[in-house]
C-alpha cells in the first residue's frame, strides 16, 4: 500500500509516518482551505490570514487523524494485537495490524474506536468554537476551529460506512463473525460491499468529472479505486492467513538446494549457477552444510562486470540475519510475512548454523493456490 515512509515521532510504543502521498495531500488541502473554503466563508481578511488559516486547518486535521488511529492501536493492543505503527497517506490513515483479530469483541471495540474518538474530539472543538464565540475570539480562529469540529464529524460518519476496510465495515465484519462463528464468510461479505462502495464511488466521480466538477471528481473516483482495491487485497490476505495456518516452514521446504561455495567466483556463479537454475538466492555453505551466509543477484549487480572472474563469492556473501533465515518449525505465515518485509523470494532453513533446506514463495503459492480452488465455497 505504502511507497517510501518517513518517521515522524514515536506516541505511547507507536511509531507514527507518514508516506509522501501525504505531503501531497497536506498541500491540497492547505490550498484548498486558503483560495476556497475559508475566503467564500470570511470575506476581508488578508491573503497572508487565509494561508495561515488553511495551513492551521491542515495541521489540525493531521492531528484529529492520528488521534482517530492512535485510538484504533490502543485498543488493538489492550486485546492483545500486535501493532506495526501508524501510517498517514494521501486517503488519511491506517493502524497497521500484524494479525487478523483473535474475537468478535476485539475487532468490534478495536473498530468502533475510531469513529467514537472522532465524534468525541469533533464535539470539543466544536465546545471551543462556542466559546470563542461567546468570548468574541477573533474571526480567523474561529472559522478554523469550525472547519476542525465539521471535519472530525466527516471522518467520523464517513468511517461508519458499513464497507469494509473502513471502521463501519469492520464493525459489520464483527457482527457477521460473531453471529455465523466464520470469518471468512464475514469478511466475504464485508469485503463485498465495501468492493460494491468503491465502485458507486467510482461512478459518482465520473458523473461529477463530466459535469465539470473536476477536482471533486477526480476525489471520488481516487477513493473509490483505493476502496474497492483495499477490500479486495483484505479479502486475499485472510485467505492466504487462513489457508497457511497451522503449516509450518518443513512441510514447504527444499531439503536439497543447491549451493555455493565462499571460493566461487562470481563469473562462475553467474554462469554455473544463477543462468542454470534461475534463483535469486544462493546459500554460501562450507565443509558438512555450514552455513556462511547467502548471495543475491542484487550483489552481483554491484560488482563492475570486468571484476567477475577474480571476485570471490565470499567477498560479496551477506552474513545469516532475521531477515534471510527461518527456522523449520516456524508457522508459514510468518516466513511469507518475512519475505513480504525483506524483499526476498527465497529464504534458508537453518538449525543452528546448519543449512536444513530452502523455502521459496512460488511453492508456498502453488500450495495456497490448490487449497483456495479446493475448499473455497
Amino acid at each position: 500500500m505504502f511507497g517510501k515512509r518517513i518517521k515522524l515521532f514515536k506516541l505511547f510504543g507507536f511509531e507514527v509516518r507518514i508516506d509522501w502521498s501525504w505531503i501531497i495531500l497536506a498541500i491540497l488541502i492547505a490550498w484548498s482551505l486558503s483560495v476556497g473554503l475559508f475566503p467564500n466563508r470570511y470575506t476581508g481578511l488578508t491573503t497572508q490570514t487565509y494561508w495561515l488559516m488553511g495551513i492551521v486547518g491542515a495541521l489540525g486535521l493531521f492531528v484529529s487523524i492520528v488521534f482517530h488511529e492512535m485510538s484504533h492501536s490502543l485498543v488493538a493492543r489492550s486485546y492483545g494485537m500486535p501493532m506495526k505503527g501508524i501510517t498517514l497517506f494521501i486517503f488519511g490513515g491506517v493502524a497497521e495490524m500484524g494479525d487478523e483479530p483473535r474475537s468478535p469483541k476485539a475487532e468490534f471495540m478495536m473498530a468502533i474506536i475510531g469513529p467514537v474518538s472522532s465524534i468525541v474530539i469533533g464535539l470539543l472543538f466544536y465546545a471551543v468554537y462556542l466559546l470563542g464565540r461567546q468570548n468574541g475570539w477573533a474571526e480567523p480562529i474561529n472559522g478554523v476551529v469550525q472547519y476542525l469540529a465539521f471535519i472530525n464529524g466527516l471522518l467520523a460518519a464517513f468511517n461508519l460506512l458499513p464497507a469494509f476496510p473502513l471502521d463501519g465495515g469492520r464493525v459489520l465484519r464483527s457482527i457477521l463473525w460473531g453471529l455465523k462463528k466464520n470469518l471468512r464468510w464475514a469478511t466475504r461479505i464485508s469485503t463485498g460491499i465495501g468492493s460494491g462502495f468503491g465502485i458507486l464511488l467510482i461512478i459518482l466521480g465520473a458523473i461529477q468529472f463530466l459535469r465539470g466538477n473536476f477536482i471533486g471528481g477526480m476525489w471520488w473516483f481516487l477513493i473509490g479505486m483505493f476502496l474497492q482495491g483495499a477490500a479486495k487485497a483484505s479479502y486475499q490476505q485472510l485467505l492466504i492467513r487462513k489457508s497457511l495456518e497451522g503449516e509450518l516452514v518443513r512441510r514447504f521446504m527444499k531439503t536439497d538446494p543447491v549451493t555455493v561455495t565462499p571460493s566461487l567466483s562470481i563469473a562462475q556463479l553467474v554462469e554455473d549457477y544463477i543462468y542454470k537454475y534461475h534463483y535469486k538466492m544462493f546459500p554460501v555453505v562450507e565443509d558438512t552444510n555450514r552455513l556462511l551466509g547467502c548471495v543475491t543477484t542484487k550483489q552481483v549487480k554491484e560488482i563492475p562486470r570486468e571484476e567477475w572472474a577474480q571476485r570471490r563469492v565470499g567477498e560479496i556473501a551477506a552474513q545469516c540475519s532475521g531477515e534471510n533465515t527461518i527456522g523449520p518449525e516456524v508457522d508459514a505465515i510468518k516466513a511469507l510475512s518475512l519475505m513480504s518485509k525483506s524483499g526476498l523470494s527465497r529464504l534458508m532453513v537453518t538449525e543452528g548454523n546448519r543449512l536444513v533446506g530452502v523455502i521459496a514463495l512460488k511453492d508456498m503459492l502453488k500450495f495456497l493456490a490448490l487449497k483456495v480452488e479446493l475448499e473455497e465455497t
